[in-house]
């Protein structure tokens, strides 16, 4: 029987009937909700709302993951191999394209 529960899609069928009936009884305690402006306002420590994004777009943010990626992924094939000198010529090819990440 313990093994029978451990699986785990009898687990998961357990713990969503578990969630379900918890969000449940957490409805029937919450009390009843009335819609106001300012539920529906931003709230940012009583100053207003800044007018532009803080990041202009997701541009800064896939440089440096692509650069991390490009890093780790490089040195786990460099860790893979032995000590050659193709692995000297995927090393400055790799150290190139980190260049070409950092200058942009």
């Amino acid at each position: 029987m313990d093994k029978f529960l451990l699986a785990p899609p009898v687990a998961f069928v357990i713990y969503v009937a578990l969630v379900a009936i918890l969000s449940g009884f957490g409805r029937i305690l919450a009390g009843a909700g009335s819609k106001s402006p300012a539920k529906m306002s931003t709230y940012a420590a009583g100053e207003s709302s800044p007018t532009r994004p803080a990041v202009p777009g997701y541009r800064p943010f896939f440089v440096v993951a692509l650069f991390f990626a490009v890093l780790h992924l490089g040195v786990l094939v460099l860790g893979s191999g032995d000590l050659s000198s193709v692995v000297g010529i995927y090393l400055v090819g790799l150290i190139l394209a980190l260049v070409a990440l950092i200058l942009g």
